[in-house]
């Protein structure tokens, strides 16, 4: 009686889970991919766009931008649960100003933000709107730079910035190196962080002089994390070169064990 009962549990189980499993598989799915991803398009285009955003990978989703309920069809699009819409182009950066607060009031400030107005760029120009790419060198390129203006200003502009750019990626790769073998860097990661979103700050002030006296202030500070690094370095060289001593050692001793123990058959032997 007992098996059967077990059995019994096993199998409810098993029907209660096959019932729920939908809603437990789409938990992470708003209704709004759901209802956009099932059409086709330009109802349907934002889904796949935003699955290779720097947006879906940083967790934002079409509710942070748009507001409305994620988790309700009839409620995803009510304006009473902050539903927004698609803002015009005069209020793209306002809409994206929400959380890029300090972007914000450098292209407010910049040439461009002061030609909004007049048929300017604005945030949607050049980072795409739902395929919002991460923010890079490759932004500042003359395909998408020449459709306002000559590119011959904004190639001044990239190269201003291309040689902190560089210095950044390369301690960006040397701590989550150095993260690997096992060292604390969390702090130097954090400062790295804050720095590197200060600098893409500079990339919307488009008066090239005034971004290269900025650079060299973000190349100072680089230098203090990059000098922590090289210390976390250093200690990984030191580690290295004392293990590799101690296995040397090791390895002396178990020959010379080994030739101990050798004579010393061999002298049993002879006396036997």
């Amino acid at each position: 009686m007992k098996r059967w009962t077990t059995i019994l549990c096993n199998l409810l189980g098993m029907l209660l889970l096959t019932a729920l499993w939908p809603g437990i598989a789409g938990a992470g799915e708003t209704v709004c991919l759901r209802c956009h991803g099932g059409q086709a398009g330009r109802l349907g285009e934002p889904v796949p766009q935003w699955q290779g955003s720097v947006h879906r990978a940083g967790g934002i989703s079409c509710h942070h931008c748009h507001g409305g309920n994620p988790a309700d069809f009839a409620l995803a699009m009510n304006p009473d649960q902050g539903f927004i819409g698609v803002p015009t182009k005069a209020n793209i950066p306002s809409f994206c100003g929400r959380c890029h607060v300090g972007v914000l009031e450098d292209y407010l400030a910049s040439a461009h933000g002061r030609a909004l107005n007049h048929d300017g760029p604005q945030c949607v120009t050049c980072h795409g709107n739902h395929q919002v790419v991460r923010a890079s060198l490759d932004l500042i390129n003359p395909r998408d730079c020449s459709r306002c203006h000559a590119y011959g200003r904004a190639e001044e502009l990239r190269q201003a910035v291309a040689g902190t750019d560089t210095l950044i990626a390369g301690l960006t790769q040397n701590l989550a190196e150095l993260h690997r073998l096992g060292f604390a860097t969390k702090a130097q990661d954090e400062a790295l962080f804050a720095l590197r979103n200060d600098f893409h700050r500079v990339f919307h002030d488009v008066e090239v002089e005034k971004v290269r006296a900025q650079t060299a202030v973000f190349e100072q500070r680089l230098g203090k994390i990059a000098t922590v690094a090289a210390a976390i370095r250093q200690r990984y060289e030191q580690r290295k070169l004392w293990g590799g001593i101690i296995v040397a050692v090791l390895v002396l001793a178990g020959l010379c064990a080994l030739l101990i123990h050798k004579s010393y058959r061999e002298e049993k032997s002879d006396l036997s």
